[in-house]
């Protein structure tokens, strides 16, 4: 290659034609800016004229710059040249002639620099397009700006001017003043003059290579750059903060040199830009200077070190300047493309330099920056998150800074933008945010962010980046803990188990103690059982005593779903339960472990696992063993505590549920007579205690139900304690409720205790509270329902031993048959209904025998009546008795408990419609005492024909199949059959549907169903008789 070969003579500099009018320009533009800057009336009004004259620089610079000048551009300087002239006068006046010049000359002044700025308005829309070339970005700064000037209109504040006359005494004062003053508007250093605006061709090009660069607007969407917009050149004007020097440009870039080094013929380059040079030479001795054409015998290049020093030492105050010139428009932004510019300049800033991050934030600039995350424009908020994300980036001072200022739940909801860059550029804020201790506690404190950061996390379809982003800030945040038991809370389970499996001793501690305290959602209630009950169990085995404790609480937690029992006694936890309530001992724990262990082995039982047959030690000991059951009942015996025996009834319910259990619990309760003290803490004040023991009782009751009504009637205050009569009907409490029960489940045969609640004056309390409930209704208490069946239930014990001459009277005394016969329909409960049925069927078959007829005296006539359902005999004309037709004596409801006479009758078969079947078949065996032999079953049949009742009978049949009602039914049908004659037959022969279901009960029956369908089959003649069939012999 020839040193011919570069075109090196074009890198020499070429003076513009238009130089000396630009260079007076910006001149007088720069005594303009000294001048507006100094004026200290209609400060703001002033500044902003300023402010045009500044923005118009950049475009006489273009001019400037550009190689291909039209031939009109001298024209348009030179108008341009007079108006600064003009506006220079005005302002340099004023400037002077500030005390003394008046309100009106101001306005004047005003007057005539809005006309020059309109002027040069015109002069700038006058420049012709090809000036800008391809720099599609600086037409349309300048269309915007050349709209700007001629649309300007400019207010004036003479009230301003006063105030600050008063303010100013002297020319020392006013120039002090001017020393003191910055920024303007648009941040206007002060210092700039002439002279730091003189260009060289190499500060042209950098310039231009400064409008060239990646600009945050889309050159090619004309929307972005609006007509209005007052700040399009800020970029390129904030490069000119600080003086500008030829020698800091390299002669080969036009750009400003990071590494200068000086050739043998003492040019100084940049050092990558002259060594590519000296490659483009095929001959070292060919090498040439780029600049001066000079033959170079050696490539040494040496280092500019001053040089150097002087750029970086600019670089440090221009970027400072630009910092300043930024933060004055974010305060302004009057526009959104003022707003973007001004980030975008602060994003090269702190690139180009991370230290200038240091003095962003020193300035104020991040409260600033944070109120556009609320900005109208996602463009704005956008930008501005990328800047904070900057700004936060490996600096922990500003990720501090940033975390305190910013607000949380405004980033958290950019996470559901429906614009993916704000999304994207929020979480990864966050992300920098999230190392930050400041931040990880700021963010647990705010409502719903870290659910909003778990929904995110989930939602990886929709956008997998975000995702991720929220992954890993979730991840960061378990660094404080109480954001763990807030993930927990939200559904995000997996920190929490994580660290309570593998953390350690302290974080498995707190993780533990969360457990117990969150509620778990139905989703998550077996995941965490089969994560954290191992890791639990342990705990509460070897742990600390504070471990422990929260060991105990999270299994109580986890125990309470009764799904996860399985899990639990698959995971050890019922040795160690069993353990910690027999063997184990402690006293230096601040917790009753006792208590806890059998709270969770009680939870467990109740869930209904079969673990009767589990072994809880080495000895070989079941659960439902005489060693566990003997140890429990003597805690019992023996425990001063209420909450502890509360516990140990509920284990107890449990284990009499099992088959080996109940006869377990019963046989150590016999051998230790622990019954005795069962029975004795009824009265306890311990409200839950005490319907703890009764609901064990009644259990019990159906075992050694004999044993505990003899217990209960040699105890003092037994058996009446039990039923006390609530002073309001709405005061009925679920001891009231237990207690009645108790008394209606003891075997109702036991004479002893149906004596004892006689003679206890017991009834006319249950009597009373009877009818108040009936009057009130059972909703005016969540335990009257159960209250008012056990009430029922001790009346119809009495009817059970009426054989008892103060239990006849008891009876005869309160009228049993009346009041069970209105219960009968009453909108009571389906077991009142049942037991009030029991009750009749009771009373009935005592009529018979208390049916006598009347005492006639010798002197009277006897004369019979008959009526429909009685007999009436008149044995004088003074004396009239009805004799019952079924009983055959002189009844009544009361002394002789006849249902006809209480009009029970039609009440009873109302009941054999009813659903429940055990209500139908208490009533079918009240109905059959009727039809018994010992009475007139002929008189019986008539009187239930009248009613309807086979009817009923025969639904009966029809729509239920269990064998028990089929064999009452068929007992009743087949009395009918045999004493009511043709009728009844014709009757039940009528349903079509009955014979099959009699065929039904033939095939699937039991013996006696079988049996008692045949007999009805044969005397409807559907099944021949086999009894009458001869017998051939041989």
């Amino acid at each position: 290659m020839s040193a011919s070969s570069p075109d090196w003579s074009q890198l020499r500099e070429d003076p513009s034609p238009v130089s000396s009018l630009v260079e007076s320009l910006l001149a007088g533009i720069s005594d303009i800016i000294k001048s507006v800057v100094c004026i200290q009336v209609d400060k703001e009004t002033f500044t902003e004229i300023g402010c045009y004259f500044y923005r118009a620089s950049a475009i006489i610079m273009e001019l400037h710059i550009n190689w291909n000048t039209p031939t009109n551009t001298v024209e348009i300087l030179q108008s341009m040249s007079r108006r600064v002239d003009m506006a220079k006068n005005f302002t340099m006046n004023l400037e002077k002639n500030t005390q003394k010049i008046q309100d009106t000359e101001v306005k004047n002044i005003v007057q005539q620099l809005e006309e020059v700025v309109k002027s040069i308005g015109e002069n700038l829309s006058l420049i012709p397009l090809s000036v800008y070339r391809d720099q599609e970005y600086a037409e349309k700064a300048a269309k915007s700006l050349s709209k700007d000037m001629k649309d300007v209109s400019f207010a004036v504040s003479p009230s301003r001017q006063l105030e600050l006359k008063e303010k100013l005494t002297s020319k020392e004062a006013s120039r002090e003043e001017r020393k003191q003053i910055e920024t303007d508007l648009y941040s206007i250093n002060v210092d700039v003059s002439a002279e730091s605006l003189w260009l060289s061709d190499e500060t042209k090009s950098y310039l231009t290579d400064i409008q060239e660069r990646p600009r945050i607007l889309d050159k090619h969407d004309s929307k972005s750059l609006s007509a209005g917009s007052s700040l399009t050149a800020l970029p390129q004007l904030a490069q000119y903060m600080e003086p500008l020097y030829e020698t800091f440009f390299c002669p080969l870039t036009k750009r400003i040199m990071d590494d200068p080094v000086t050739v043998e013929s003492g040019v100084t380059y940049e050092r990558t830009a002259i060594t590519e040079w000296f490659d483009k030479f095929a001959d070292p001795e060919e090498i040439v200077c780029p600049k001066s054409g000079q033959k170079l015998k050696s490539r040494i290049l040496s280092t500019n070190v001053a040089l150097k020093a002087t750029i970086d030492e600019w670089k440090e105050r221009n970027e400072a300047a630009r910092i300043k010139v930024a933060r004055a428009a974010l305060s302004l932004a009057s526009t959104e493309n003022m707003v973007l510019e001004a980030i975008d300049d602060l994003r090269n800033v702190c690139k180009n330099k991370p230290h200038n991050k240091v003095q962003v934030r020193s300035i104020g600039m991040i409260p600033l920056l944070a109120n556009f995350l609320d900005y109208r424009s996602r463009n704005v908020r956008y930008f501005t998150v990328e800047l904070l994300r900057q700004l936060a980036e490996d600096d922990e001072e500003g990720k501090e800074i940033i975390a305190k200022t910013v607000d949380v739940s405004t980033m958290i909801k950019m996470l559901s933008s429906s614009h993916k860059p704000v999304r994207h550029a929020s979480a990864s804020l966050l992300l920098e945010l999230s190392r930050s201790q400041i931040f990880c506690h700021k963010i647990g404190r705010v409502a719903g962010c870290i659910l909003m950061l778990i929904t995110v996390k989930y939602r990886q379809s929709f956008d997998a980046f975000t995702s991720e982003k929220a992954d890993q800030i979730l991840k960061n945040l378990e660094r404080v803990a109480d954001n763990i038991k807030l993930m927990a809370e939200n559904g995000y389970w997996e920190p929490l188990l994580s660290h309570l499996v593998e953390g350690s001793e302290e974080m498995r501690m707190e993780m533990a103690s969360y457990l117990g305290e969150i509620v778990l959602g139905p989703d998550s209630k077996t995941y965490v059982a089969e994560r954290a009950s191992p890791a639990l169990i342990q705990m509460v085995h070897s742990g600390s005593s504070l471990s422990r404790n929260a060991a105990f609480k999270a299994l109580k937690q986890i125990s309470c779903y009764h799904p996860n029992a399985k899990i639990l006694v698959e995971a050890g936890i019922l040795q160690i339960m069993v353990e910690e309530m027999f063997t184990r001992t402690s006293h230096k724990e601040p917790m009753n472990s006792k208590n806890e262990a059998a709270t969770i082995l009680a939870n467990i039982l109740e869930s209904g696992l079969e673990v009767e047959n589990f072994q809880v030690n080495t000895h070989g000991h079941t659960m439902a063993s005489d060693y566990v059951i003997y140890n429990i009942v003597t805690k019992i015996k023996n425990s001063t505590q209420d909450e502890l025996n509360i516990i140990l009834i509920r284990i107890l319910l449990c284990l009499i549920k099992f088959p080996k259990g109940s006869g377990t619990v019963v046989s150590v309760l016999k051998e230790t007579e622990a019954s005795y003290n069962l029975i004795e803490l009824i009265n306890t004040p311990n409200e839950e205690l005490g319907v703890a023991l009764i609901k064990l009782l009644i259990t019990l009751s159906a075992f050694m139900g004999h044993t505990l009504s003899d217990r209960l009637c040699k105890t003092k205050g037994q058996p009446e304690s039990l039923i006390q009569n609530p002073t309001e009907i709405t005061r009925i409490t679920k001891k009231h409720a237990v207690s009645a029960n108790f008394l209606a489940k003891l075997p109702h045969q036991n004479l002893t205790l149906n004596l004892a609640l006689v003679n206890s004056n017991t009834i006319p309390t249950v009597i009373r509270s009877i009818s108040q409930i009936q009057m009130t209704g059972t909703r005016s208490s969540r335990h009257a329902s159960a209250y008012f069946e056990g009430l029922v239930g001790i009346l119809v014990r009495l009817t059970t031993t009426l054989y008892d001459h103060q239990i006849l009277f008891t009876a005869r005394n309160y009228n049993f048959v009346s009041v069970l016969t209105e219960l009968l329909t009453r909108s009571f409960t389906d077991e009142v209904q049942k037991l009030s049925a029991i009750g009749l069927e009771n009373l009935s078959k005592q009529s018979i025998s208390l049916s006598r007829p009347p005492q006639r005296q010798k002197t009277k006539i006897l004369k019979l009546f008959f009526f429909r359902k009685c007999i009436s005999i008149k044995l004088s004309k003074d004396e009239t008795f009805l004799l019952c037709p079924i009983h055959g004596g002189v009844c009544s409801s009361q002394d002789t408990f006849c249902l006809l006479d209480a009009e029970a009758v039609e009440r009873l078969l109302v009941c054999l419609d009813h659903e429940n079947v055990d209500v139908i078949e208490a009533a079918l065996s009240a109905l059959s005492t009727l039809l018994d032999d010992k009475v007139n079953v002929d008189k019986s049949i008539s009187l239930l024909s009248e009613k309807h009742a086979i009817r009923h009978v025969l639904n009966v049949v029809k729509e239920h199949k269990e064998e028990a009602l089929w064999q009452k039914a068929f007992w009743m049908i087949e009395k009918f059959l045999i004493k009511g004659g043709d009728e009844s037959a014709s009757n039940i022969s009528s349903d079509k549907l009955f014979p099959a279901t009699l065929v039904s009960a033939f095939h699937h029956g039991d013996d006696c169903t079988r049996r008692m369908a045949e007999r009805i089959l044969r005397h409807l003649n559907k099944m021949p008789d086999l009894s009458s069939t001869l017998t051939f012999t041989k």
